[in-house]
Protein backbone atom coordinates (compact mmCIF):
# COMPACT_ATOMS: atom_id res chain seq x y z
CA UNK A 1 0.00 0.00 0.00
CA UNK A 2 1.44 3.41 -0.87
CA UNK A 3 2.65 5.26 2.23
CA UNK A 4 1.80 8.64 0.71
CA UNK A 5 1.12 11.87 2.55
CA UNK A 6 -2.54 12.12 3.55
CA UNK A 7 -4.50 14.84 1.81
CA UNK A 8 -7.15 16.61 3.89
CA UNK A 9 -10.42 14.68 3.60
CA UNK A 10 -13.36 16.38 1.92
CA UNK A 11 -15.16 18.77 4.22
CA UNK A 12 -18.29 16.57 4.24
CA UNK A 13 -16.35 13.57 5.61
CA UNK A 14 -15.50 12.98 9.27
CA UNK A 15 -13.13 10.22 10.44
CA UNK A 16 -13.39 9.51 14.17
CA UNK A 17 -11.20 7.05 16.06
CA UNK A 18 -12.49 5.59 19.34
CA UNK A 19 -11.88 7.84 22.34
CA UNK A 20 -8.50 7.12 23.87
CA UNK A 21 -7.64 4.58 21.19
CA UNK A 22 -6.43 6.45 18.13
CA UNK A 23 -5.63 4.23 15.17
CA UNK A 24 -2.97 5.06 12.60
CA UNK A 25 -5.01 5.38 9.41
CA UNK A 26 -2.86 7.53 7.15
CA UNK A 27 -1.74 4.76 4.85
CA UNK A 28 -5.29 3.38 4.53
CA UNK A 29 -7.49 6.48 4.55
CA UNK A 30 -5.45 8.55 2.14
CA UNK A 31 -7.09 11.60 0.65
CA UNK A 32 -7.74 9.81 -2.63
CA UNK A 33 -9.11 6.74 -0.86
CA UNK A 34 -11.53 8.82 1.20
CA UNK A 35 -12.61 10.70 -1.92
CA UNK A 36 -13.28 7.38 -3.65
CA UNK A 37 -15.34 6.11 -0.69
CA UNK A 38 -17.25 9.39 -0.65
CA UNK A 39 -18.15 8.89 -4.30
CA UNK A 40 -19.35 5.34 -3.62
CA UNK A 41 -21.45 6.47 -0.67
CA UNK A 42 -23.08 9.38 -2.47
CA UNK A 43 -23.91 7.26 -5.48
CA UNK A 44 -25.14 4.08 -3.81
CA UNK A 45 -26.07 4.60 -0.12
CA UNK A 46 -29.60 5.77 -0.97
CA UNK A 47 -30.28 2.74 -3.12
CA UNK A 48 -28.89 0.49 -0.41
CA UNK A 49 -31.34 2.04 2.07
CA UNK A 50 -34.22 1.37 -0.32
CA UNK A 51 -33.19 -2.27 -0.64
CA UNK A 52 -33.01 -2.70 3.13
CA UNK A 53 -36.54 -1.31 3.34
CA UNK A 54 -37.59 -3.80 0.64
CA UNK A 55 -36.25 -6.61 2.81
CA UNK A 56 -38.62 -5.54 5.54
CA UNK A 57 -41.58 -5.47 3.21
CA UNK A 58 -40.78 -8.91 1.86
CA UNK A 59 -40.44 -10.30 5.38
CA UNK A 60 -43.81 -8.81 6.27
CA UNK A 61 -45.35 -10.45 3.20
CA UNK A 62 -43.89 -13.83 4.20
CA UNK A 63 -45.28 -13.32 7.71
CA UNK A 64 -48.72 -12.48 6.30
CA UNK A 65 -48.91 -15.39 3.86
CA UNK A 66 -46.57 -17.98 5.37
CA UNK A 67 -45.33 -18.64 1.83
CA UNK A 68 -42.31 -18.11 -0.39
CA UNK A 69 -41.98 -19.13 -4.03
CA UNK A 70 -39.93 -18.60 -7.15
CA UNK A 71 -40.71 -15.16 -8.53
CA UNK A 72 -43.06 -15.06 -11.51
CA UNK A 73 -41.63 -11.72 -12.68
CA UNK A 74 -38.23 -13.32 -13.34
CA UNK A 75 -39.40 -16.58 -14.94
CA UNK A 76 -37.76 -15.58 -18.23
CA UNK A 77 -34.37 -15.30 -16.51
CA UNK A 78 -34.67 -18.81 -15.10
CA UNK A 79 -35.79 -20.16 -18.46
CA UNK A 80 -33.02 -18.51 -20.45
CA UNK A 81 -29.89 -20.22 -21.80
CA UNK A 82 -27.39 -17.54 -20.75
CA UNK A 83 -24.11 -18.23 -18.96
CA UNK A 84 -21.61 -16.18 -16.98
CA UNK A 85 -18.04 -15.65 -18.21
CA UNK A 86 -15.57 -18.47 -17.47
CA UNK A 87 -13.54 -18.11 -14.28
CA UNK A 88 -10.17 -16.35 -14.49
CA UNK A 89 -7.21 -18.77 -14.33
CA UNK A 90 -6.54 -18.33 -10.61
CA UNK A 91 -10.21 -18.92 -9.75
CA UNK A 92 -10.66 -21.97 -11.97
CA UNK A 93 -9.43 -24.40 -9.29
CA UNK A 94 -11.03 -23.81 -5.89
CA UNK A 95 -10.98 -27.34 -4.52
CA UNK A 96 -9.98 -26.19 -1.03
CA UNK A 97 -10.59 -22.76 0.46
CA UNK A 98 -9.45 -21.68 3.91
CA UNK A 99 -11.48 -19.06 5.74
CA UNK A 100 -10.48 -16.68 8.47
CA UNK A 101 -10.22 -13.08 9.62
CA UNK A 102 -7.63 -10.62 8.37
CA UNK A 103 -5.53 -10.24 11.52
CA UNK A 104 -1.83 -10.42 10.76
CA UNK A 105 -1.14 -13.91 12.13
CA UNK A 106 -4.09 -15.45 10.31
CA UNK A 107 -3.08 -13.70 7.11
CA UNK A 108 0.39 -15.28 7.19
CA UNK A 109 -0.97 -18.70 8.16
CA UNK A 110 -3.65 -18.63 5.48
CA UNK A 111 -1.16 -17.73 2.76
CA UNK A 112 1.10 -20.58 3.93
CA UNK A 113 -1.75 -23.09 4.25
CA UNK A 114 -1.56 -24.75 0.84
CA UNK A 115 -5.19 -23.92 0.10
CA UNK A 116 -6.19 -22.78 -3.39
CA UNK A 117 -8.20 -19.81 -2.07
CA UNK A 118 -8.12 -17.74 1.11
CA UNK A 119 -11.49 -16.24 2.05
CA UNK A 120 -10.17 -13.14 3.80
CA UNK A 121 -13.09 -12.39 6.07
CA UNK A 122 -14.07 -8.84 6.99
CA UNK A 123 -17.56 -10.06 7.90
CA UNK A 124 -18.74 -12.86 10.24
CA UNK A 125 -15.24 -13.85 11.42
CA UNK A 126 -14.27 -10.26 12.16
CA UNK A 127 -15.40 -7.87 14.87
CA UNK A 128 -15.68 -4.45 13.22
CA UNK A 129 -13.67 -2.59 15.85
CA UNK A 130 -12.21 0.41 14.06
CA UNK A 131 -8.70 -0.97 14.64
CA UNK A 132 -9.72 -4.27 13.02
CA UNK A 133 -11.23 -2.45 10.03
CA UNK A 134 -8.06 -0.42 9.42
CA UNK A 135 -5.53 -3.14 10.29
CA UNK A 136 -7.40 -5.63 8.13
CA UNK A 137 -7.00 -3.40 5.09
CA UNK A 138 -3.32 -2.87 5.88
CA UNK A 139 -2.75 -6.61 6.23
CA UNK A 140 -4.56 -7.32 2.97
CA UNK A 141 -2.38 -4.81 1.14
CA UNK A 142 0.76 -6.44 2.52
CA UNK A 143 -0.61 -9.88 1.65
CA UNK A 144 -1.23 -8.85 -1.95
CA UNK A 145 2.34 -7.55 -2.19
CA UNK A 146 3.79 -10.59 -0.35
CA UNK A 147 5.43 -8.36 2.27
CA UNK A 148 3.34 -9.54 5.22
CA UNK A 149 5.25 -10.53 8.37
CA UNK A 150 4.53 -10.66 12.09
CA UNK A 151 7.13 -10.53 14.87
CA UNK A 152 6.12 -11.49 18.38
CA UNK A 153 8.24 -11.96 21.49
CA UNK A 154 8.52 -15.68 20.83
CA UNK A 155 8.11 -16.18 17.09
CA UNK A 156 8.39 -14.64 13.65
CA UNK A 157 5.56 -15.38 11.23
CA UNK A 158 6.62 -14.94 7.61
CA UNK A 159 5.65 -16.27 4.21
CA UNK A 160 7.05 -19.55 2.97
CA UNK A 161 8.03 -20.27 -0.62
CA UNK A 162 4.45 -20.62 -1.88
CA UNK A 163 2.50 -21.14 -4.03
CA UNK A 164 0.00 -18.92 -2.27
CA UNK A 165 -3.80 -19.07 -2.38
CA UNK A 166 -5.85 -16.67 -4.42
CA UNK A 167 -7.29 -13.97 -2.15
CA UNK A 168 -11.06 -13.51 -2.11
CA UNK A 169 -12.24 -10.83 0.32
CA UNK A 170 -15.61 -10.92 2.08
CA UNK A 171 -16.86 -7.42 2.99
CA UNK A 172 -19.61 -6.78 5.47
CA UNK A 173 -23.22 -7.31 4.39
CA UNK A 174 -25.47 -4.47 3.25
CA UNK A 175 -27.13 -4.08 6.66
CA UNK A 176 -24.07 -2.83 8.59
CA UNK A 177 -22.88 0.76 8.89
CA UNK A 178 -19.39 2.10 9.57
CA UNK A 179 -19.95 4.80 12.17
CA UNK A 180 -16.29 5.87 12.35
CA UNK A 181 -16.54 7.26 8.82
CA UNK A 182 -19.36 9.79 8.48
CA UNK A 183 -20.18 11.13 5.01
CA UNK A 184 -22.62 13.98 4.54
CA UNK A 185 -23.81 13.50 8.10
CA UNK A 186 -24.55 9.77 7.80
CA UNK A 187 -22.44 6.74 8.71
CA UNK A 188 -20.79 5.16 5.71
CA UNK A 189 -22.04 1.82 4.40
CA UNK A 190 -19.84 -0.91 5.90
CA UNK A 191 -19.89 -3.01 2.73
CA UNK A 192 -18.74 -0.08 0.62
CA UNK A 193 -15.97 0.80 3.09
CA UNK A 194 -14.61 -2.76 3.14
CA UNK A 195 -14.90 -3.47 -0.57
CA UNK A 196 -14.01 0.08 -1.60
CA UNK A 197 -10.77 0.30 0.37
CA UNK A 198 -9.66 -3.16 -0.75
CA UNK A 199 -10.35 -2.43 -4.41
CA UNK A 200 -8.88 1.09 -4.28
CA UNK A 201 -5.58 -0.01 -2.78
CA UNK A 202 -5.16 -3.42 -4.41
CA UNK A 203 -7.11 -3.98 -7.64
CA UNK A 204 -4.46 -2.59 -10.00
CA UNK A 205 -1.67 -4.36 -8.12
CA UNK A 206 -3.52 -7.68 -8.25
CA UNK A 207 -4.02 -7.36 -11.98
CA UNK A 208 -0.34 -6.45 -12.43
CA UNK A 209 0.55 -9.67 -10.63
CA UNK A 210 -1.65 -11.80 -12.87
CA UNK A 211 -4.54 -12.17 -10.42
CA UNK A 212 -7.57 -9.94 -9.93
CA UNK A 213 -9.84 -8.25 -7.42
CA UNK A 214 -12.16 -10.99 -6.19
CA UNK A 215 -14.91 -10.76 -3.57
CA UNK A 216 -17.32 -12.93 -1.61
CA UNK A 217 -20.70 -11.20 -1.18
CA UNK A 218 -22.46 -11.94 2.11
CA UNK A 219 -26.07 -11.80 3.35
CA UNK A 220 -27.54 -11.16 -0.10
CA UNK A 221 -31.32 -11.53 -0.06
CA UNK A 222 -32.40 -10.75 -3.63
CA UNK A 223 -31.16 -10.26 -7.15
CA UNK A 224 -31.85 -6.55 -6.78
CA UNK A 225 -29.15 -6.49 -4.10
CA UNK A 226 -26.81 -8.33 -6.47
CA UNK A 227 -27.66 -5.76 -9.14
CA UNK A 228 -26.53 -3.04 -6.75
CA UNK A 229 -23.17 -4.76 -6.42
CA UNK A 230 -23.02 -4.97 -10.23
CA UNK A 231 -23.38 -1.20 -10.47
CA UNK A 232 -20.84 -0.65 -7.68
CA UNK A 233 -18.36 -2.72 -9.70
CA UNK A 234 -19.05 -0.81 -12.92
CA UNK A 235 -18.50 2.48 -11.12
CA UNK A 236 -15.34 1.18 -9.41
CA UNK A 237 -13.76 -0.07 -12.62
CA UNK A 238 -14.43 3.22 -14.33
CA UNK A 239 -13.23 5.34 -11.39
CA UNK A 240 -10.03 3.31 -10.91
CA UNK A 241 -9.28 2.74 -14.58
CA UNK A 242 -9.62 -1.04 -14.39
CA UNK A 243 -10.45 -3.23 -17.39
CA UNK A 244 -14.17 -3.99 -17.61
CA UNK A 245 -15.05 -7.28 -15.94
CA UNK A 246 -11.89 -7.39 -13.81
CA UNK A 247 -13.82 -7.72 -10.57
CA UNK A 248 -15.34 -11.15 -9.96
CA UNK A 249 -17.71 -12.04 -7.14
CA UNK A 250 -18.93 -15.24 -5.51
CA UNK A 251 -22.25 -14.88 -3.70
CA UNK A 252 -23.03 -16.71 -0.50
CA UNK A 253 -26.49 -18.23 -0.75
CA UNK A 254 -27.06 -18.00 2.98
CA UNK A 255 -30.60 -16.61 3.03
CA UNK A 256 -33.76 -18.48 2.17
CA UNK A 257 -34.95 -15.70 -0.15
CA UNK A 258 -31.69 -15.85 -2.12
CA UNK A 259 -32.16 -19.61 -2.52
CA UNK A 260 -35.24 -18.82 -4.59
CA UNK A 261 -33.23 -16.42 -6.79
CA UNK A 262 -29.97 -18.22 -7.57
CA UNK A 263 -30.37 -17.85 -11.33
CA UNK A 264 -31.42 -14.24 -10.97
CA UNK A 265 -28.47 -13.36 -8.72
CA UNK A 266 -25.96 -14.72 -11.22
CA UNK A 267 -27.80 -12.96 -14.03
CA UNK A 268 -27.85 -9.64 -12.15
CA UNK A 269 -24.10 -9.79 -11.54
CA UNK A 270 -23.54 -10.56 -15.22
CA UNK A 271 -19.85 -10.33 -16.17
CA UNK A 272 -18.86 -10.08 -12.50
CA UNK A 273 -20.37 -13.43 -11.44
CA UNK A 274 -17.92 -16.16 -10.47
CA UNK A 275 -20.01 -18.59 -8.45
CA UNK A 276 -22.25 -19.33 -5.49
CA UNK A 277 -21.50 -20.76 -2.06
CA UNK A 278 -23.63 -22.73 0.42
CA UNK A 279 -23.50 -21.21 3.93
CA UNK A 280 -25.17 -23.51 6.46
CA UNK A 281 -25.76 -21.69 9.76
CA UNK A 282 -26.74 -18.37 8.23
CA UNK A 283 -29.15 -20.21 5.93
CA UNK A 284 -30.91 -21.82 8.89
CA UNK A 285 -30.89 -18.50 10.74
CA UNK A 286 -32.55 -16.89 7.71
CA UNK A 287 -35.29 -19.54 7.64
CA UNK A 288 -36.14 -18.85 11.27
CA UNK A 289 -36.00 -15.09 10.74
CA UNK A 290 -38.32 -15.12 7.74
CA UNK A 291 -40.77 -17.77 8.97
CA UNK A 292 -40.75 -16.97 12.68
CA UNK A 293 -44.50 -16.30 12.59
CA UNK A 294 -45.38 -19.40 10.57
CA UNK A 295 -45.86 -21.85 13.42
CA UNK A 296 -44.61 -25.33 14.23
CA UNK A 297 -43.86 -26.46 10.69
CA UNK A 298 -40.82 -24.19 10.65
CA UNK A 299 -39.52 -25.05 14.12
CA UNK A 300 -36.06 -26.55 13.89
CA UNK A 301 -34.69 -29.21 16.27
CA UNK A 302 -31.27 -28.94 17.96
CA UNK A 303 -28.90 -27.32 15.49
CA UNK A 304 -26.56 -30.33 15.76
CA UNK A 305 -29.42 -32.47 14.42
CA UNK A 306 -29.89 -30.32 11.30
CA UNK A 307 -27.27 -31.87 9.05
CA UNK A 308 -26.66 -31.24 5.38
CA UNK A 309 -28.52 -34.50 4.66
CA UNK A 310 -31.84 -33.11 5.93
CA UNK A 311 -34.27 -33.09 2.97
CA UNK A 312 -34.64 -29.31 2.78
CA UNK A 313 -30.86 -28.85 3.03
CA UNK A 314 -30.29 -31.43 0.29
CA UNK A 315 -32.75 -29.57 -1.92
CA UNK A 316 -30.87 -26.32 -1.30
CA UNK A 317 -27.40 -27.67 -2.06
CA UNK A 318 -28.44 -29.72 -5.08
CA UNK A 319 -30.27 -26.73 -6.56
CA UNK A 320 -27.13 -24.62 -6.00
CA UNK A 321 -24.86 -27.05 -7.87
CA UNK A 322 -27.33 -27.53 -10.71
CA UNK A 323 -27.89 -23.79 -11.09
CA UNK A 324 -24.22 -22.91 -11.01
CA UNK A 325 -23.11 -25.51 -13.53
CA UNK A 326 -25.96 -24.74 -15.88
CA UNK A 327 -24.72 -21.13 -15.91
CA UNK A 328 -20.99 -21.88 -16.02
CA UNK A 329 -20.44 -20.66 -12.44
CA UNK A 330 -18.48 -22.34 -9.67
CA UNK A 331 -20.35 -24.11 -6.86
CA UNK A 332 -18.48 -23.90 -3.55
CA UNK A 333 -19.43 -26.00 -0.55
CA UNK A 334 -19.83 -24.77 3.00
CA UNK A 335 -17.78 -24.68 6.14
CA UNK A 336 -16.81 -27.74 8.10
CA UNK A 337 -16.29 -26.10 11.49
CA UNK A 338 -14.39 -29.01 13.08
CA UNK A 339 -10.84 -28.07 13.98
CA UNK A 340 -7.90 -30.20 15.15
CA UNK A 341 -6.38 -30.09 18.61
CA UNK A 342 -2.62 -30.43 18.40
CA UNK A 343 -2.52 -31.61 22.03
CA UNK A 344 -5.19 -34.30 21.58
CA UNK A 345 -4.71 -36.85 18.81
CA UNK A 346 -8.19 -38.31 19.25
CA UNK A 347 -9.87 -34.93 18.79
CA UNK A 348 -7.77 -34.30 15.71
CA UNK A 349 -8.60 -37.70 14.24
CA UNK A 350 -12.33 -37.09 14.74
CA UNK A 351 -12.06 -33.65 13.16
CA UNK A 352 -10.29 -35.04 10.10
CA UNK A 353 -12.86 -37.83 9.76
CA UNK A 354 -15.74 -35.37 10.00
CA UNK A 355 -14.18 -33.09 7.40
CA UNK A 356 -13.56 -35.96 5.00
CA UNK A 357 -17.15 -37.18 5.30
CA UNK A 358 -18.53 -33.69 4.74
CA UNK A 359 -16.31 -33.02 1.73
CA UNK A 360 -16.97 -36.44 0.16
CA UNK A 361 -20.68 -35.63 0.12
CA UNK A 362 -20.03 -32.26 -1.50
CA UNK A 363 -17.59 -33.58 -4.10
CA UNK A 364 -20.00 -36.39 -5.00
CA UNK A 365 -22.82 -33.87 -5.44
CA UNK A 366 -20.76 -31.88 -7.94
CA UNK A 367 -19.34 -29.04 -5.85
CA UNK A 368 -16.13 -27.58 -7.25
CA UNK A 369 -14.53 -26.99 -3.87
CA UNK A 370 -15.24 -26.36 -0.23
CA UNK A 371 -14.20 -24.51 2.94
CA UNK A 372 -12.13 -25.44 5.96
CA UNK A 373 -11.37 -23.33 9.04
CA UNK A 374 -7.86 -24.51 9.94
CA UNK A 375 -4.61 -25.02 7.97
CA UNK A 376 -4.24 -28.58 9.31
CA UNK A 377 -7.48 -29.56 7.54
CA UNK A 378 -6.44 -28.32 4.11
CA UNK A 379 -4.85 -31.68 3.16
CA UNK A 380 -7.97 -33.65 4.10
CA UNK A 381 -10.24 -31.45 1.96
CA UNK A 382 -7.76 -31.39 -0.92
CA UNK A 383 -7.37 -35.18 -0.92
CA UNK A 384 -11.13 -35.71 -1.15
CA UNK A 385 -11.51 -33.36 -4.10
CA UNK A 386 -8.35 -34.72 -5.72
CA UNK A 387 -9.98 -38.15 -5.79
CA UNK A 388 -12.94 -36.76 -7.74
CA UNK A 389 -11.26 -34.10 -9.86
CA UNK A 390 -7.94 -35.68 -10.68
CA UNK A 391 -6.18 -33.26 -13.03
CA UNK A 392 -9.37 -31.31 -13.79
CA UNK A 393 -9.64 -27.92 -12.09
CA UNK A 394 -13.35 -28.19 -11.36
CA UNK A 395 -16.61 -30.00 -12.17
CA UNK A 396 -18.21 -27.32 -14.31
CA UNK A 397 -18.77 -29.92 -17.02
CA UNK A 398 -20.91 -31.99 -14.66
CA UNK A 399 -24.45 -30.87 -15.29
CA UNK A 400 -27.24 -32.01 -12.98
CA UNK A 401 -30.29 -32.55 -15.22
CA UNK A 402 -31.59 -34.94 -12.57
CA UNK A 403 -32.18 -32.05 -10.18
CA UNK A 404 -35.66 -30.51 -10.18
CA UNK A 405 -36.22 -28.72 -6.88
CA UNK A 406 -39.60 -27.28 -5.93
CA UNK A 407 -40.49 -24.51 -3.51
CA UNK A 408 -42.11 -27.09 -1.25
CA UNK A 409 -38.86 -29.07 -1.05
CA UNK A 410 -36.84 -25.97 -0.14
CA UNK A 411 -39.31 -25.22 2.65
CA UNK A 412 -39.85 -28.75 3.95
CA UNK A 413 -38.37 -28.04 7.36
CA UNK A 414 -40.95 -30.29 9.02
CA UNK A 415 -39.35 -33.39 7.48
CA UNK A 416 -36.17 -32.84 9.49
CA UNK A 417 -35.54 -35.47 12.13
CA UNK A 418 -34.37 -34.75 15.65
CA UNK A 419 -35.75 -33.07 18.74
CA UNK A 420 -35.24 -30.07 20.95
CA UNK A 421 -33.27 -31.36 23.91
CA UNK A 422 -31.92 -29.89 27.11
CA UNK A 423 -28.39 -30.53 25.85
CA UNK A 424 -29.13 -28.65 22.65
CA UNK A 425 -30.66 -25.74 24.56
CA UNK A 426 -27.68 -25.54 26.92
CA UNK A 427 -25.26 -25.73 23.99
CA UNK A 428 -27.00 -22.82 22.28
CA UNK A 429 -26.80 -20.68 25.41
CA UNK A 430 -23.17 -21.59 26.10
CA UNK A 431 -21.83 -21.03 22.60
CA UNK A 432 -23.75 -17.78 22.11
CA UNK A 433 -22.54 -16.24 25.37
CA UNK A 434 -18.95 -17.40 24.91
CA UNK A 435 -18.84 -16.26 21.31
CA UNK A 436 -20.38 -12.86 22.02
CA UNK A 437 -17.87 -12.21 24.81
CA UNK A 438 -14.99 -12.88 22.44
CA UNK A 439 -16.64 -10.79 19.72
CA UNK A 440 -16.98 -7.81 22.04
CA UNK A 441 -13.27 -8.06 22.80
CA UNK A 442 -12.46 -7.98 19.09
CA UNK A 443 -12.20 -11.65 18.11
CA UNK A 444 -14.77 -12.76 15.54
CA UNK A 445 -13.41 -16.28 14.92
CA UNK A 446 -13.49 -18.30 18.14
CA UNK A 447 -12.53 -21.91 18.90
CA UNK A 448 -15.23 -23.38 21.17
CA UNK A 449 -15.35 -27.10 22.00
CA UNK A 450 -13.10 -27.99 19.04
CA UNK A 451 -15.23 -26.07 16.57
CA UNK A 452 -14.34 -22.78 14.87
CA UNK A 453 -17.31 -20.51 15.39
CA UNK A 454 -18.18 -17.17 13.84
CA UNK A 455 -21.18 -14.85 14.10
CA UNK A 456 -23.38 -17.25 12.13
CA UNK A 457 -23.24 -19.77 14.99
CA UNK A 458 -24.36 -17.18 17.51
CA UNK A 459 -27.15 -16.12 15.15
CA UNK A 460 -28.62 -19.60 14.74
CA UNK A 461 -28.18 -20.34 18.47
CA UNK A 462 -30.06 -17.27 19.70
CA UNK A 463 -32.65 -17.55 16.90
CA UNK A 464 -33.49 -21.12 17.81
CA UNK A 465 -34.03 -20.13 21.43
CA UNK A 466 -36.31 -17.26 20.38
CA UNK A 467 -38.24 -19.60 18.09
CA UNK A 468 -38.60 -22.37 20.69
CA UNK A 469 -39.95 -19.97 23.32
CA UNK A 470 -42.44 -18.35 20.91
CA UNK A 471 -43.76 -21.74 19.75
CA UNK A 472 -44.15 -23.33 23.19
CA UNK A 473 -41.62 -26.07 22.49
CA UNK A 474 -41.19 -28.73 25.17
CA UNK A 475 -38.14 -30.82 25.93
CA UNK A 476 -38.48 -34.64 25.81
CA UNK A 477 -39.30 -34.73 29.56
CA UNK A 478 -42.14 -32.26 29.08
CA UNK A 479 -40.31 -29.18 30.33
CA UNK A 480 -41.51 -26.04 28.57
CA UNK A 481 -38.77 -23.87 27.03
CA UNK A 482 -39.29 -20.46 28.62
CA UNK A 483 -37.30 -17.28 29.11
CA UNK A 484 -36.91 -18.14 32.80
CA UNK A 485 -35.46 -21.54 31.93
CA UNK A 486 -32.99 -19.91 29.53
CA UNK A 487 -32.00 -17.36 32.19
CA UNK A 488 -31.39 -20.17 34.69
CA UNK A 489 -29.17 -21.96 32.18
CA UNK A 490 -27.37 -18.66 31.58
CA UNK A 491 -26.80 -18.28 35.33
CA UNK A 492 -25.24 -21.74 35.49
CA UNK A 493 -23.10 -21.11 32.42
CA UNK A 494 -21.73 -17.83 33.77
CA UNK A 495 -21.07 -19.37 37.17
CA UNK A 496 -19.04 -22.14 35.56
CA UNK A 497 -17.10 -19.66 33.45
CA UNK A 498 -16.36 -17.42 36.44
CA UNK A 499 -15.21 -20.39 38.52
CA UNK A 500 -12.73 -21.34 35.81
CA UNK A 501 -11.20 -17.85 35.55
CA UNK A 502 -8.92 -15.93 37.84
CA UNK A 503 -10.33 -12.73 39.31
CA UNK A 504 -8.15 -10.55 37.03
CA UNK A 505 -9.23 -12.52 33.96
CA UNK A 506 -12.89 -12.26 34.95
CA UNK A 507 -12.54 -8.53 35.58
CA UNK A 508 -10.93 -8.07 32.16
CA UNK A 509 -13.62 -10.11 30.39
CA UNK A 510 -16.87 -8.86 28.93
CA UNK A 511 -19.07 -11.74 30.02
CA UNK A 512 -21.68 -9.61 31.84
CA UNK A 513 -22.18 -7.51 28.70
CA UNK A 514 -22.24 -10.63 26.54
CA UNK A 515 -24.89 -12.17 28.77
CA UNK A 516 -27.06 -9.03 28.58
CA UNK A 517 -26.64 -8.85 24.80
CA UNK A 518 -27.55 -12.51 24.44
CA UNK A 519 -30.75 -12.03 26.42
CA UNK A 520 -31.63 -8.97 24.35
CA UNK A 521 -31.43 -10.89 21.05
CA UNK A 522 -32.69 -14.29 22.29
CA UNK A 523 -35.41 -13.33 24.76
CA UNK A 524 -36.64 -9.94 23.56
CA UNK A 525 -40.27 -9.51 22.60
CA UNK A 526 -39.21 -8.23 19.18
CA UNK A 527 -36.88 -10.28 17.01
CA UNK A 528 -33.66 -8.41 16.18
CA UNK A 529 -32.80 -8.97 12.52
CA UNK A 530 -29.03 -9.21 13.14
CA UNK A 531 -27.41 -9.51 16.55
CA UNK A 532 -24.43 -7.54 15.23
CA UNK A 533 -26.63 -4.43 15.08
CA UNK A 534 -27.03 -4.05 18.87
CA UNK A 535 -23.57 -5.59 19.40
CA UNK A 536 -21.97 -2.87 17.28
CA UNK A 537 -23.15 -0.26 19.79
CA UNK A 538 -21.01 -1.93 22.47
CA UNK A 539 -17.63 -1.79 20.73
CA UNK A 540 -15.12 0.90 19.82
Amino acid sequence: MPRSQVDPPPAAVTVSAPAGRPAATGDVLTGDAVAFLTGLHRRFAGRRAELLAARGRRRADIARTGRLDFRPDTAQVRAGSWTVPPPPPDLADRRVEITGPTDRKMTVNALNSGARVWLADLEDANTPHWANVIDGQRNLADAVRRTIELRTESKIYRLGPGPYPTIVVRPRGWHLDERHLVIDGAPAVGALVDAGLYLFHNAAELLRRGSGPYLYLAKTESHEEAALWHDVFVHTEQALGLPAGSIRATVLIETITAAFEMDEILWALGPYAAGLNAGRWDYLFSIIKNFRDAGERFVLPDRAAVTMTAPFMRAYTELLVATCHRRGAMAIGGMSAFIPNRRDADVTARAVDQVRADKRREAADGFDGSWVAHPDLVPACREVFDEVLGDRPNQLDRQRPDVAVTAAQLLDVAATGGAVTEAGLRANVAVAVRYLEAWLRGNGAVAIDNLMEDAATAEISRSQIWQWIRNGVRLPDGTLVTADLVRAIGDAELAAIRAALTEPDWAASRFPQARALFEEVALGADYVDFLTLPAYRLID
